[in-house]
């Protein structure tokens, strides 16, 4: 309920408040909250709306964490699942990749994601979700190798069909538990991530804007504009604790070993 909350207060709060997040208040730059004009949460050195701008950054950074996931969620289920049915060398070999690409930098396949993107939030995070489908694939390959040795998929075989057919017929529907926890789990890790690369200065850039990017113009002006800081931070906080409690619980809801 909290994370529906935060979702709904994101994109329905801006049509009760008086700024636009990208509208300028030339007398009200840098000014603490001030519900007499409307700034409820203050202003930014350029006089916009803090929290216009925490909702719009909040829009973004949901954006970006959900089509990271299911970008991550549709390669590493079938990579995976291809990986584990057919196992042998073809197994060994596309594992190997996985283990390669983990011990690979991070930070240096960002850096190409941007050169190679540009300042395209929306491309730019799909690359990223194309770099999230490791942890993903190694769970589906697991899972994988437990099912296809299960009656129903033998029977399967006997009846005629093929690998593919038994891979998206008879497998990934019956991997539906795992992936969606997983997949709760990686949207706050994209989050952070996003997070950490607009601080940086690599992800979503101006006039458009993340909590992460929010957060990066607050840090250096905590003291004398703590306002800038805390709005954001305080949402993506309350984001990232209220999808942990929902991994969690989807986690303990449909994880077998634990009933």
């Amino acid at each position: 309920f909290v994370f529906l909350a935060v979702i709904v207060v994101a994109y329905a709060g801006p049509y009760f408040l008086p700024w636009a997040y990208d509208k300028i208040d030339w007398a009200g730059i840098r000014k603490p909250p001030d519900w007499v004009k409307g700034h409820y949460a203050g202003t930014d050195q350029n006089g916009r709306d803090m929290l216009a701008r925490t909702f719009q950054g909040t829009q973004m950074s949901l954006l970006v964490a959900f089509v990271a996931t299911t970008v991550s969620v549709v390669i590493g289920v079938i990579y995976g699942a291809i990986a584990g049915y057919f196992g042998g060398k073809i197994d060994a070999a596309m594992m190997r990749f996985v283990d390669i690409m983990y011990a690979l930098p991070y930070i240096l396949f960002v850096i190409i994601l941007v050169v190679i993107f540009g300042r395209s939030p929306v491309l730019l995070f799909v690359g990223i979700g194309c770099l999230e489908w490791l942890t993903m694939a190694r769970i589906v390959r697991g899972q994988t190798l437990g099912l296809k040795q299960r009656e129903f998929i033998e029977a399967a075989k006997a009846g005629g069909a093929g690998p593919f057919a038994i891979i998206f017929r008879h497998i990934l529907p019956n991997l539906t538990g795992p992936v969606v926890i997983y997949a709760t789990l990686t949207i706050p890790e994209i989050i952070i991530t996003e997070s950490f690369l607009s601080y940086l200065g690599l992800g979503v850039q101006e006039p458009q804007t993340s909590l992460g990017t929010l957060i990066s113009f607050g840090a250096p002006v905590v003291e004398a504009l703590p306002w800038m800081l805390y709005t954001p931070a305080f949402f993506l906080v309350v984001m990232l604790l209220a999808l942990s409690f929902i991994g969690d619980g989807l986690r303990d809801a449909l994880d077998p070993k634990d009933r």
